[in-house]
């Protein structure tokens, strides 16, 4: 894959999230895609199981928005760190447990990888600053 393709599915990635369109979202994944994240027990290996997640994000910030920070490419992959903005209005799903809405501003920050193959990621790493947003809210001491 080239380049440009590469930045344009991460781009298009973004505007999902952006959008709010989990099915945008989950539609970029191949059919054996794996994805991670340190906030979950098990890697997601099926669509429903990655929408969930999605959903999970933009019901607790339904007005959250991304900007990509920084963004490199390699050859099949790219690695982007995002920071999004977003008020905690919907209840928030975190290690099973619903709390509810805080009603406060975050400015949230992460990292994430995705592998890619056919144009399509089979690989997707993802590594959200939880306790940076969870110390915003009031739900855990600054350090």
């Amino acid at each position: 894959m080239s380049r440009e393709e590469i930045e344009r599915l991460d781009r298009q990635g973004l505007a999902a999230w952006d959008s709010h369109d989990p099915d945008a979202f989950v539609s970029m994944f191949a059919d054996d895609f794996v994805w991670f994240d340190w906030t979950v027990p098990e890697p997601m290996r099926d669509r429903e199981a990655a929408r969930q997640y999605f959903n999970g994000w933009v019901t607790a910030f339904p007005d959250m928005k991304t900007t990509s920070v920084s963004r490199v490419v390699g050859d099949d992959a790219v690695a982007t760190e995002i920071e999004w903005s977003g008020t905690n209005t919907g209840p928030m799903v975190m290690g099973g447990n619903q709390i509810p809405p805080t009603n406060k501003s975050v400015t949230g920050r992460g990292t994430y990888f995705a592998r890619f193959r056919d144009g399509k990621v089979v690989e997707f790493r993802s590594h959200p600053d939880v306790a940076g947003v969870m110390m915003q809210l009031g739900m855990m001491p600054p350090p």
